[in-house]
């Protein structure tokens, strides 16, 4: 068992969401960066979406109440166990009555704490992930507080060195000049005047603090504009989508997007990218680049592959460690 030591409104439970609910007007939801997920995960021989503790306010401390084996992944923030301090991307087994303290990220914005099992809380449309507009799943629906208490599913016993061990490669995260997204044209992006569509590659877009998991507002010198008046009805939109509403500044629609809206969609960022965005910073440059429908695919079926490789490099890792 875990109790949460410092509080906040977004730190929430997330494991790989709700995409089979979203034709009923649910939220995906889930992790916004399921590879550190996966990372963590893998790390402690759990099923890659099981459910862990997505952090987005710092510092962070959890106490530990019986001997549990996690791991700490995706941005790269300063942790210690006690006084241990411990390496980035890094599995490692707490005795009753330590403390680990995550501090603000050097790179990155949101960090993973997944542990030996997985969280056990109710599963609620087939996902454990909170689903804070909807306030159910998680823990009774809300962010963690101080004082919650956490327990983890039942696991077989994980071999662990004292010390330790971790990703040989580590989870990609976005440089601090910018981050590069990678996107396919939309539905409404032939609508959007030639100017408005060169402006939307070659702009430096910045990320404003309007930034949470419904949706990432970006801001840019020039507004983008369609060619002819354009009146849409509501529709289906999914986490990824760039809509453009009549001001002109794009908004990338995250995890917690609502599962319809109206406003004309220029450009989609394929999965892998819009992890990176979730990790890109307040007040960062995003760049967007589009690629084709063939080069999205191989770039997904990579990051899997890729996936797959790091499982069993962590499999092998663990017959060769001294326990």
């Amino acid at each position: 068992m875990i109790e949460i030591l410092t509080g906040s409104s977004l730190n929430t439970i997330q494991d790989f969401g709700r995409p089979h609910a979203m034709a009923m007007g649910v939220a995906q939801g889930g992790a916004m960066d399921r590879l550190a997920l996966s990372h963590g995960n893998l790390l402690l021989d759990n099923p890659i979406d099981a459910a862990g503790i997505e952090i987005v306010f710092f510092p962070f401390r959890v106490h530990f109440h019986a001997e549990t084996s996690f791991a700490v992944t995706g941005a790269a923030c300063p942790a210690t166990l006690d006084d241990l301090k411990l390496p980035r991307d890094w599995a490692i087994t707490a005795k009753p009555g330590q403390t680990l303290t995550l501090r603000a990220p050097e790179q990155g914005a949101r960090a993973y704490l997944t542990l030996r099992g997985g969280l056990d809380v109710p599963p609620v449309l087939g996902a454990r992930s909170t689903d804070l507009k909807g306030g159910f799943g998680g823990l009774e629906g809300r962010a963690l507080q101080k004082s919650d208490r956490l327990s983890c599913l039942a696991a077989s016993t994980l071999r662990m060195p004292a010390t330790g061990y971790g990703l040989t490669r580590p989870c990609p995260l976005p440089p601090a000049n910018g981050t590069r997204i990678r996107v396919l044209p939309a539905a409404e992006h032939d609508v959007f005047t030639p100017e408005s569509l060169k402006t939307f590659h070659a702009t430096a877009w910045t990320l404003t603090p309007s930034a949470n998991r419904m949706g990432y507002r970006l801001e840019g010198q020039d507004a983008l504009k369609l060619s002819r008046p354009l009146s849409l009805f509501s529709h289906g939109i999914l986490p990824g989508t760039v809509q453009v509403p009549p001001a002109g500044q794009p908004i990338i629609q995250m995890m917690d997007a609502n599962t319809c809206g109206g406003y004309p969609k220029i450009a989609t960022v394929i999965a892998p990218d819009l992890r990176l965005l979730s990790q890109t910073v307040v007040g960062a440059p995003v760049h967007f680049e589009t690629i084709t429908r063939d080069d999205a695919v191989q770039i997904i079926r990579q990051e899997a592959a890729d996936l797959k490789r790091l499982a069993a490099d962590i499999a092998t890792l663990r017959t060769q460690l001294v326990f």
